[in-house]
């Protein structure tokens, strides 16, 4: 048996600084049903800006992306609210199905 879900990524540098602010939302006060956060090495996106870290690096601008997933209906309200936050081309969402 499976259920509809909604897949979200948010694409972050950590600069961003928004990290917490968005996991405490998605946490403590929408209390979805499942969060990743990955760390990249490297990225860019749409100012082509590389965001990178060598062996020795200890960078503080890496690439951050925050995955989520929940209910259709109450991921539209959320992505309602995180593009308050986060910038244009900076969220993806598409169907998925979780197995119960």
């Amino acid at each position: 048996m499976s259920i509809a879900v909604t897949m979200v990524r948010i694409y972050l540098t950590e600069s961003d600084r928004l990290l917490k602010q968005l996991l405490s939302k998605l946490h403590d006060e929408e209390k979805v049903r499942g969060v990743t956060v990955f760390r990249g090495v490297s990225g860019f996106g749409k100012s082509g800006t590389m965001h990178s870290a060598g062996l020795l690096d200890l960078s503080s601008d890496l690439p951050v992306v925050i995955e989520f997933f929940d209910e259709p209906g109450k991921v539209s309200e959320i992505i309602k609210h995180l593009n308050t936050l986060v910038g244009a081309g900076h969220i993806m969402s598409w169907p998925g199905e979780l197995n119960e």
